[in-house]
């Protein structure tokens, strides 16, 4: 067996697990024994995916003479530091709970700055190519870089900061693997893999769930911490 078809068959068992677990952490009491007995599941498959990506991506890069495969190569390289760090970030801030000022840690701080980074270079990789994916897609990376650089390099601004942050970047990496789902399938819903409603469709959805259950438990919080006094 070759080295890519190992890779991708890798990739496809890690997606179909990541895309199995995804929904139990999001419907299920959060900080509850599922809940994370089911996260953890979903971060190691998402861990395995974003690897064999990287690995098949690189080994199209290093060995595959076709241009066209050499740029998706490329491209998916971007994709999977952009998933890889949603899921670090959002174990990370779970460890961070108690922190009063900036977390200037070299992975935290060094994953942000990469995923920017890649994002700006595929979205000038864009404009320069005029290929419309590129252009339209990267600002999603530069967006979530320049929002992990925000959170690490400042103090929190409240209490919860940590849960928040968590919650944010999981739906990222969630919202990844419906993405990758979309674009497998691409033919059958008559789009093109490279198709903009493909890989920004998922992305808007999950915003909007996101913005639903921030108000959501933005007011809950509050809620407790107004009750905590007449408790005590």
């Amino acid at each position: 067996m070759a080295v890519i078809d190992l890779l991708r068959g890798v990739h496809i068992a890690a997606g179909s697990l990541a895309l199995v677990s995804l929904w139990v952490p999001l419907v299920s009491r959060k900080g509850g024994s599922l809940h994370r007995r089911a996260g953890r599941m979903f971060v190691i498959a998402m861990t395995v995916l974003t690897l064999a990506a990287i690995g098949a991506s690189v080994w199209r890069l290093t060995y595959d003479t076709d241009p066209d495969r050499r740029t998706w190569a490329a491209y998916l390289l971007f994709v999977a530091v952009l998933s890889g760090s949603q899921v670090s970030a959002g174990v990370r801030a779970l460890r961070g709970k108690t922190r009063t000022g900036p977390q200037l840690h070299p992975w935290d701080v060094g994953i942000a700055l990469l995923l920017l980074v890649s994002a700006v270079a595929v979205f000038a990789w864009g404009l320069r190519t005029g290929i419309p994916l590129f252009v339209g897609f990267a600002p999603v990376g530069i967006a979530i870089g320049s929002m992990q650089l925000a959170y690490w390099l400042r103090p929190p601004r409240n209490r919860m900061h940590w849960f928040f942050e968590h919650m944010f970047m999981m739906i990222g990496a969630g919202i990844g693997t419906l993405s990758a789902v979309s674009i497998v399938n691409a033919g059958h819903l008559g789009l093109r893999p490279d198709s903009l409603i493909l890989w920004n469709g998922p992305t808007v959805l999950g915003l909007a769930a996101w913005a639903v259950w921030r108000v959501y438990y933005g007011r809950l919080f509050r809620r407790q911490e107004r009750e905590l006094p007449r408790a005590a």
